[in-house]
């Protein structure tokens, strides 16, 4: 009984271990070669305990995902260091943001223990990888969605493997991947005629993807570059989070971004600033209070977009959003994007009519949550749409798939504040977002970061300049390459559901050759 007991606690233990390591495969360590190890160990302990009941299943789910979401997502809380009244919470967000992720996996590994029936390692594969990519894409989806370190991110860092998410978006890719890592099970399973066939045919796809990739991206270097009609300047710095909480010199911070601007007065130019640098005064009181700074040094062929706070009064009633703003050398707003995906406590509090009243508030201001748009309306900038941007502020560079129904633009503009989450992990994963979502939609993407990872990345994935965490300067672009609207951008997500029937048709075709 005790040898029994011993066992139970051993697998559990195994299979927390396999989850935890697994998420060095992601950023900043990208140790991706680690999941050829852990996934296969875990499949095979799957495959080994088949006879073992639904609820087994579905607590190993639970365990594999709470040691990968413990690990990798340990930042996040983090934030609430900042704010006294909420540092009580962090022990407990620790543990209840990856306990209600780990659910997810719960279920799917629930769900391959239906599917559990074949002889076949390679179709046992299949449908393990169908099912557990399928509730990562509900993670990322429903309720809003959190798709946050799919298992794909594990190969930001390799460009020529990802280009084939300009074809099939990263949900489709986070497939075939799992799929990938799995595959060397196979090896330590039956091998039959199948399942050798089942892992050649993987060894082919991980070839021809690679060869596609590396093609791809050096068609994307030989193509001709075309001079923008104006210089496009990134401002990375590194301004104290503690600004929210304390009474700061505005004016102070606006001279700083002013002088790293260092604006030339024949110089047609675009500025971009970090999201919230000067959070204490809203779009409004910027144009009454200091537009004599914005006179004094930026000229008529100088616009700066910026993240700042705006207000509207609707019903008798004042709503505030986290805006991207774009303002001329008069600090008149020439456009305005509100925020479509807020955070959860971090921008609004959920329940707040019932949570304000326990001393629970937003982290980012301390009157009221802010209020999500539905609009994301692209900027173009005049110049026979040389510069078109779209606006996308912070964590809503993760939504891939979501971005705009309009392909008819060359930047996505990502302003973001990460010092939320000082010197952790997060904003390194953050960061690898935007990586590929500038080769899903084959656009350039401008981040502009407060205490976080600022850099210009090309429609390949290849980061053309960067800043590190915490570290401040300017980094610019003056030519661009231009390229077709990408397969993926233009379909979306819908291509996902085509890889489920794909699967279904290859599990069905793999158990025909089984019976024969």
């Amino acid at each position: 009984m005790i040898k029994k007991i011993n066992k139970n606690y051993l697998e559990k233990l195994y299979i927390l271990f396999l989850g935890i390591i697994s998420s060095f495969s992601l950023p900043p360590y990208n140790y991706w070669f680690i999941c050829f190890f852990s996934f296969s160990l875990l499949f095979v302990f799957l495959l080994k305990n088949k006879n073992n009941n639904y609820k087994l299943f579905f607590v190993y789910g639970y365990i594999f995902g709470f040691g990968y979401f413990i690990s990798n997502l340990y930042w996040i809380p983090l934030s609430l260091l900042h704010d006294n009244d909420l540092k009580i919470l962090i022990p407990i967000a620790i543990i209840l943001i990856p306990a209600f992720l780990s659910l997810f996996y719960s279920f799917a590994f629930l769900t391959f223990k239906l599917l559990l029936n074949s002889k076949s390692t390679f179709i046992n594969i299949l449908s393990f990888s169908l099912v557990l990519s399928l509730f990562e894409f509900i993670r990322g989806t429903v309720l809003s969605g959190f798709p946050w370190n799919l298992f794909a991110y594990s190969l930001s860092e390799n460009i020529e493997f990802i280009q084939i998410t300009s074809l099939i978006g990263i949900f489709t890719f986070n497939t075939i991947l799992i799929t990938i890592y799995v595959s060397p099970s196979i090896l330590f399973l039956n091998k039959k005629k199948i399942d050798l066939l089942g892992f050649f045919f993987v060894i082919i796809l991980i070839v021809s993807n690679y060869v596609y990739g590396s093609l791809k991206v050096k068609n994307f270097q030989n193509l001709k570059t075309e001079i923008l009609p104006a210089e496009i300047k990134v401002l990375s710095t590194s301004i104290p989070i503690e600004r929210f909480y304390s009474n700061i010199d505005e004016e102070k911070i606006l001279i700083k971004l002013i002088e790293m601007s260092s604006p030339i007065q024949n110089k047609n130019t675009i500025f971009i600033w970090p999201e919230g640098v000067i959070p204490n005064i809203n779009l409004k009181n910027l144009k009454d209070e200091y537009y004599y700074l914005f006179k004094k040094s930026f000229f008529e062929n100088h616009k700066i977009i910026l993240g700042i706070n705006d207000d509207q009064i609707q019903n008798e009633k004042k709503f505030f959003y986290n805006s991207l703003s774009i303002i001329d050398n008069e600090a008149n707003a020439v456009y305005k994007y509100y925020k479509n995906k807020l955070v959860p406590f971090g921008e609004f509090l959920p329940l707040e009519n019932v949570l304000s009243k326990i001393g629970l508030k937003s982290l980012t201001n301390n009157y009221q949550s802010y209020t999500p748009d539905t609009n994301r309306t692209l900027f173009d900038f005049g110049k026979n749409n040389k510069i078109k941007i779209l606006p996308l502020i912070c964590y809503e560079i993760i939504y891939s798939g979501n971005l705009s129904k309009d392909n008819d633009y060359n930047f996505i503009v990502n302003i973001s504040e990460d010092g939320w989450f000082g010197e952790s992990i997060g904003p390194y994963q953050h960061f690898a977002h935007s990586i590929f979502r500038s080769v899903e939609y084959g656009k350039y993407t401008l981040r502009s970061s407060n205490n976080g990872i600022s850099a210009i990345i090309d429609p390949s994935g290849s980061i053309i300049n960067k800043i590190n965490i915490n570290k401040e300067g300017v980094i610019s672009i003056k030519e661009i390459v231009s390229v077709d609207k990408t397969f993926f951008s233009i379909y979306g997500n819908k291509i996902y559901f085509c890889i489920i029937l794909l699967y279904i048709f290859l599990i069905f075709s793999f158990k025909k050759l089984e019976n024969e």
